[in-house]
């Protein structure tokens, strides 16, 4: 693992922090070219009530804005939770060259927990993948908000 996977997980962390304080799933995301965070994203689906509302999604329209173009070849993506089929599609129709994630999605994952949407060979683009860099802070934070989501559940 090196220490810029770290420092741009930690912003990701950030992101999802973010996510959690609107009651919203806290998934973070930020983008990365030429070493410079370019694009940020979380959750806001339920704030938005908009199905699209994923850190990956926010994240990747940012992107593509900043460098004024749909292909993020030179970029990495740091995201806290394994992307769902829909967010890891986006990943790979983006072209983006390497996605790092902090924590497997056994729910929806599709960078290798249920499907490998992202590595698929018969794509025209593969995306490299690091997995687990800072698993536990990006598990915890998981836990803690859907521990949450209970507690305020079995109170109503």
């Amino acid at each position: 693992m090196e220490n810029d996977d770290i420092y741009y997980m930690k912003e990701a962390l950030y992101e999802a922090d973010i996510a959690y304080k609107l009651d919203e799933i806290p998934i973070g995301a930020v983008i990365v070219c030429d070493n410079k965070i370019v694009a940020r994203g979380h959750n806001v689906r339920n704030t938005d009530k908009n199905p699209l509302g994923h850190a990956e999604l926010i994240a990747i329209d940012w992107a593509a804005r900043y460098i004024c173009d749909w292909r993020l070849e030179d970029c990495t993506m740091y995201v806290t939770v394994e992307p769902c089929p829909m967010c890891a599609g986006a990943i790979v129709q983006s072209r983006i060259k390497r996605l790092v994630y902090g924590c497997d999605n056994n729910k929806a994952g599709s960078c290798g927990s249920i499907l490998n949407i992202v590595e698929e060979s018969r794509y025209n683009h593969q995306v490299e993948v690091t997995r687990y860099v800072l698993e536990n802070e990006c598990a915890c934070m998981m836990k803690s908000f859907f521990k949450k989501l209970r507690t305020v559940s079995k109170e109503k």
